[in-house]
């Protein structure tokens, strides 16, 4: 079924594309005499938030970001963030199999938890995860905004876990007529999607809620290629909402809200006896947020109060089976992190705003983790219990901007984090722009340091395999950033290169004692450094392509080895076809270059390094307005049905074809 999908969707855009080679002289001859945009037609570029905790213009950004917008995650069809986040220059998602399972995210070469994930400001990382990172396998893309990716250090606005950059992901606020629409998709593994939508505003309320539904049969997530065939089910039900209250003109409050079931059916760890047809995986994730704002003295201050709430509930039960007649085992893992903020924006001059914050965070977790066993006719049970801990962490931060003449911007901010468990951490960051006013070049600079303070089970863990260490240090990192940006062709042609390196010290990893028993303690030392550029182009309005190549180089400064599921090249393609006012296509190819990763077979008990080989993802989108109110959509992902890993062990799905509509209401 999937096959025959595939190839129509291959006839119905083969026309297009081949088309689309002598596009730009057809459109142009269409366009002849339109009104054309403005040389400063930046200003509609979209607003950055996470840069600089203030809505600032993409174009007055100092350092790497990248927004992903609702229109291209709509016109690609993205259903989950992470399928959004593949392109992104400097980023590398990583999935231990096929939907619903783990998915890390590895940015300028960093670890996976060197990365803050914010939904709507809430911080999302799991107090409960052993390094605190975050699970983008179950979030979907239902009532999304936009996308925010800032690249490297920002512990000066954020905190602990920004070392490498922050990803934050920021929901639809209502506006105008109520409008809704309800939709259906359904392809491949015998996957269902349904979704509805509300938004809209009326007086001084604004709001936007959105549900959906996931059903997938799956493949096995272990490797096929080891003779692993059993499916691995997924289910997904997500519910977003946002109710935006303006009181009056110079205030705000907003609550926001966010809540995902999900049931993951999962397999072993590689190798031949990877299926298991009864290990299942069960979350709940609740974030919640209600914030203020109050604008004061004519506009010069703003000042803002938020209190958030990212609470987790993860269980896992593996009974006994064929695979493993006689073991069994069940755990449970619950946690929550509350935080308070406070920051005010003080427009000190039409050149100069200062911002001063200060934050409240206190998390807690608990797990438990229970196994059972029979050999030769006896019953063994073991039972490992993780008790409820709980840590604090306060921290002001102060922010410097300055900017003259749109030509000239300067940031300086420096931050005192107070940890309950380490004492007190300084950090810093320095950052510089200039836009030449002939050509529109743009050169910017910035160097920062950052931290991650431990985990909680970094800390505490006290398990017969693995003990904790009250006495760690947090991670750091010196970064640096030098970014160049040139437009042409009234920014038709936007083409930008970036360089930059982060130095890591005091990384926490396992030291495998005398006893078998592994403890965390502070060795590592690591770099990584490398060049991100990219292209975006736009003959006409109706066409538009973009490119982007990241090289990335990574040592373990204590072992001279590459730092796994880092690949040293990526290339990532992206074309969007207007072909007709009601007719739209996109094409995607993502190339991802070698990689090293890690090995285990449980059969033999054979461990060590390995080197995945690369691959290439091309991937196909089309959508139909049939009328106003009516959209037909479908889409092909792993066009060349390609065979690749992303994780050693783990199966990746072949070629996919799904097909939907879209009705407003």
């Amino acid at each position: 079924m999937a096959r025959t999908m595939a190839r129509i969707m291959v006839l119905l855009l083969t026309p297009l594309w081949l088309g689309a080679l002598a596009a730009p002289g057809l459109l142009a001859q269409e366009t002849e005499g339109r009104e054309q945009p403005p040389k400063d037609s930046v200003a509609l570029e979209p607003v950055v938030v996470t840069a600089t905790r203030m809505e600032t213009p993409l174009q007055e950004v100092i350092g790497s970001c990248t927004v992903i917008t609702a229109e291209e995650i709509a016109a690609k069809q993205y259903r989950i963030v992470q399928e959004a986040l593949k392109s992104v220059p400097g980023l590398d998602v990583v999935r231990s199999g096929a939907l619903g399972q783990q998915t890390s995210v590895f940015l300028r070469g960093g670890n996976s938890e060197h990365v803050l994930v914010l939904i709507d400001g809430v911080v999302a990382n799991d107090p409960s995860m052993p390094g605190r990172n975050f699970d983008f396998a179950h979030l979907t893309t239902d009532n999304v905004e936009r996308i925010e990716v800032m690249r490297g250090p920002q512990s000066v606005l954020y905190g602990s876990d920004a070392m490498t950059g922050v990803i934050q992901i920021i929901t639809r606020k209502g506006q105008g007529d109520p409008h809704a629409h309800v939709a259906l998709e359904g392809g491949s593994f015998r996957t269902l999607r349904e979704s509805a939508a509300v938004s809209g505003s009326k007086d001084r309320v604004n709001y936007s809620l959105a549900v959906s539904r996931v059903d997938s049969d799956g493949i096995s997530a272990a490797a096929k290629k080891d003779g692993n065939h059993e499916h691995d089910g997924y289910q997904n039900t997500t519910v977003s909402m946002r109710l935006g209250v303006t009181p009056t003109e110079k205030s705000y409050i907003d609550f926001i809200g966010r809540y995902q079931d999900n049931r993951t059916e999962m397999d072993n760890f590689g190798g031949p006896l990877g299926d298991d047809p009864n290990s299942l995986a069960k979350a709940h994730f609740l974030h919640l947020r209600l914030q203020g704002g109050l604008r004061l003295w004519d506009d010069r201050l703003d000042t803002r109060l938020a209190a958030s709430l990212a609470d987790y509930r993860r269980k896992y039960d593996n009974d006994t089976d064929a695979s493993h007649p006689t073991d069994s085992s069940y755990s449970t893992y619950d946690s929550s992190l509350y935080k308070f903020e406070w920051q005010n924006d003080l427009r000190l001059a039409e050149w100069n705003t200062l911002s001063l914050g200060a934050e409240y965070q206190e998390e807690e977790m608990k797990s438990r983790y229970t196994s059972e066993s029979a050999w030769y006719g006896m019953s063994y049970v073991s039972s490992e219990r993780f008790p409820e801990k709980s840590r604090s962490t306060s921290g002001v931060y102060v922010q410097e901007q300055l900017q003259w003449q749109k030509r000239y911007f300067i940031t300086l901010g420096a931050r005192l984090d107070e940890h309950e468990d380490f004492g007190s951490k300084a950090t810093w960051k320095a950052a510089a722009a200039y836009i030449v006013p002939v050509t529109e070049s743009k050169l910017s600079v910035s160097y920062g340091t950052a931290f991650k303070a431990p985990s909680l089970y970094q800390l505490y863990a006290h398990t017969d395999y693995v003990q904790g260490n009250r006495h760690l240090d947090p991670e750091e990192n010196r970064g640096w950033d030098i970014r160049l940006e040139q437009p042409l062709w009234e920014r038709r042609i936007v083409l930008s290169a970036a360089w930059f390196q982060n130095d890591f010290k005091n990384l926490i990893t396992t030291d495998l004692d005398e006893n078998w028993v592994y403890r965390y303690v502070n060795i590592n030392r690591a770099r990584a450094r490398g060049v991100e550029l990219e292209a975006r182009i736009a003959p006409v309005e109706q066409l538009e392509f973009s490119a982007s190549y990241t090289y990335t180089d990574t040592e373990d400064r204590e072992t001279g080895l590459d730092l796994l599921r880092r690949p040293r090249h990526k290339f990532a393609f992206n074309t969007h076809w207007q072909v007709l006012e009601s007719l739209g296509a996109d094409l995607q190819l993502l190339c991802v270059g070698r990689r090293r990763d890690v090995f285990y077979n449980e059969a033999t008990y054979e461990s060590g390094r390995v080197t995945l080989a690369g691959y290439a993802l091309l991937n196909a989108a089309i959508s139909w307005d049939v009328t106003k109110n009516v959209q037909l959509q479908a889409r092909v992902e792993n066009l060349l049905d390609r065979d690749y890993e992303e994780v050693w062990g783990y199966g990746t799905p072949g070629i996919g074809a799904y097909a939907g509509i879209r009705v407003g209401i």
